[in-house]
């Protein structure tokens, strides 16, 4: 009976694919921006259920911002276009920032 040696590549720190960092998405409270719009922003872009999306968006409106979610740099970037976007389309001034977690 033989025994086969499998042999395994050794991977280099280059050769590593590194993760993208991640971002608190933060949204900013204004007075002008109905409280409905930003909950329908939350649940349609965010993806978060409707209590949490109501909960995020009264913090921001009682604290002046409050951590939407964290997300990888690429997507956070793109949730917060897309946000951007459909309140500039109604006229709102929604607006969102993102810092590094």
């Amino acid at each position: 009976m033989k025994l086969q040696t499998q042999v395994i590549p050794e991977i280099t720190p280059d050769q590593q694919t590194e993760l993208e960092p991640l971002y608190r998405v933060l949204i900013h409270n204004d007075d002008v921006t109905p409280m409905d719009f930003v909950t329908h922003i939350l649940v349609t872009i965010f993806f978060l259920g409707y209590p949490e999306a109501v909960q995020i968006m009264l913090t921001a409106h009682y604290k002046g911002q409050a951590v939407v979610q964290i997300l990888p740099k690429a997507e956070a970037e793109k949730r917060i276009n897309k946000a951007h976007f459909a309140a500039g389309l109604e006229g709102w001034p929604l607006h969102f920032s993102m810092e590094p977690e």
